[in-house]
């Protein structure tokens, strides 16, 4: 059920540690494998842990999905199956998610009278909005890929034998675009909600004049031009 434990999370880094120095790479797509995305912490590792010692872990858990906030690249969950406690947590870390049908998804902590440790309380209002989250995070309710997509935790719901094809087409058309522009949007949207309005607009728009006399010229002469971008 691809439970999260202390060797996920350092291989997860030794991932990135890769990612960082490896520029062939433009984006990455997580998913599962067999029938869960990721069904939650490791309970048999946790249940032993001290205050401190949980706490510990609460913060290498945070410290590894903030990861995903500070790559450059796009990352894509394409979420299989079970996605559930730090599962659902992991996918709020990416960018952008698609479900397949079968999915599930929940926040069942305070089943077992914990809270998440991941970021959970955190990013999840910021994406479904607070009410959606406090519902969620208090009932412990298993909700399905239909649901997710109109609260809008999820992007586009799919046929299990369609997931990775739409999340390899979705990959495949954020690749066409200009791969600074891409970059630079991930920072500046990321930076920018967590700041104030007019923060984030003079972010934006110090990011949008460095894409002039740069990939942004090129751009817009081949829309002039009636041509494909030579990226």
């Amino acid at each position: 059920m691809n439970a999260l434990n202390s060797s996920f999370f350092h291989e997860m880094d030794d991932v990135m540690d890769r990612l960082s120095v490896d520029k062939s790479v433009r984006i990455m797509i997580l998913t599962g494998e067999g029938k869960a995305f990721a069904a939650g912490a490791d309970i048999s590792e946790m249940v032993n842990m001290t205050p401190e010692e949980g706490k510990a872990f609460s913060q290498l858990g945070q410290r590894i999905f903030r990861r995903f906030f500070s790559m450059e690249i796009p990352v894509i969950a394409a979420i299989n199956g079970f996605a559930l406690g730090g599962g659902l947590e992991l996918t709020l870390g990416c960018d952008i998610r698609i479900a397949s049908t079968n999915a599930k998804f929940g926040q069942p902590e305070v089943n077992l009278g914990m809270i998440p440790g991941y970021g959970g309380t955190q990013r999840l209002p910021r994406l479904i909005g607070l009410g959606n989250a406090l519902y969620l995070l208090m009932t412990a309710e298993r909700i399905g890929a239909e649901e997710a997509l109109r609260m809008g935790l999820v992007q586009k719901v799919v046929e299990p034998e369609h997931l990775m094809e739409e999340a390899l087409k979705i990959a495949h058309t954020i690749l066409s675009k200009g791969p600074e522009a891409i970059r630079k949007v991930k920072y500046v949207t990321r930076t920018g909600i967590q700041q104030d309005f007019i923060t984030g607009c003079e972010l934006e728009s110090e990011y949008f004049s460095t894409q002039f006399k740069a990939e942004g010229e090129e751009g817009m002469r081949a829309f002039l031009e009636k041509r494909k971008p030579e990226w």
